[in-house]
């Protein structure tokens, strides 16, 4: 019996090996966002969802005996992207903790705050120009901008999350947080000046409602996939049917964790495919 339990374990920590692969997973948190990217040994979640369902996402594609993410991305202090935090940061040894400069004043993101001080985990608050490299992995940081922000309502957290590309080889993803439609045009704006290339993966914002993706952003990104992370029959009737459209005529891949659950993209650097 221990000659097979040593060889179960074996064989569990081999398939477990480090893909050489990139590997983006929206979590299928329901009402929030949580995106999950591996690659090697690097780890890196973006947002954490309104509950502990993201600690479950953690351990699946996670090797059991790995309880280390070398960082967490907070895009901006509103429940449905930090609530689960708490519960990661409980359970995970966190290098990282990368944040929007906006905190929230409510109950439950004070104890965030003070679980991640008590731990002695690194803060940055990050601005538009900041790079972050993390193994092969690139985040080139574009939103927010402001120098000083002091109001704190839902409707600024939004326009201060932080939006990031991040980049793997020739493979790259946008990730925008809860930005509203005058973001999103600021956006298409700085990627027609830089002259950026067309990314590979644009995590839809705010859940598909109708006050995110602007039409500019999308025909300056072109993406191959559009990933909408989303509560199956939410209260709040995302995604709208005018974004779904806006992709539709352009022809974009749309992949909803309301209709299947986690979505895994897999990228070698060159090619994107959908891993579900």
């Amino acid at each position: 019996m221990f000659l097979t339990l040593i060889n179960v374990v074996v064989w569990i920590a081999i398939l477990n090996y480090p893909s050489k692969n990139l590997h983006m997973i929206a979590c299928d948190v329901g009402q929030g966002d949580a995106i999950l990217v591996v690659y090697a040994k690097t780890q890196i979640l973006i947002d954490g969802g309104p509950d502990a369902s993201v600690v479950d996402c953690l351990s699946k594609y996670l090797p059991f005996w790995d309880r280390q993410l070398e960082a967490v991305i907070m895009t901006h202090a509103e429940i449905d992207h930090y609530g689960g935090l708490i519960d990661v940061f409980e359970r995970y040894k966190v290098q990282s903790f990368i944040k929007s400069p906006l905190d929230s004043g409510s109950q439950e993101y004070k104890v965030l705050k003070d679980l991640v001080g008590g731990k002695g985990i690194r803060v940055v608050e990050v601005r538009k120009g900041m790079k972050v490299r993390l193994g092969l992995m690139h985040l080139d940081i574009l939103s927010p901008a402001k120098e000083e922000i002091t109001v704190s309502t839902g409707t600024e957290f939004n326009k201060n999350s932080v939006v990031t590309i991040l980049s793997y080889k020739n493979f790259s993803a946008l990730l925008t947080g809860d930005i509203p439609p005058e973001i999103s045009d600021e956006l298409a704006g700085e990627f027609r000046n830089l002259n950026q290339q067309p990314v590979d993966y644009l995590k839809v914002p705010h859940h598909g409602s109708k006050n995110g993706l602007s039409k500019s952003l999308l025909d300056e990104v072109s993406p191959v996939v559009a990933v909408i992370s989303v509560g199956k029959d939410n209260s709040y009737g995302h995604p709208h049917e005018e974004t779904i459209k806006l992709l539709d005529d352009k022809d974009i891949k749309i992949l909803r964790t309301d209709e299947i659950g986690d979505v895994e993209i897999v990228s070698d650097g060159k090619k994107v495919w959908l891993d579900n």
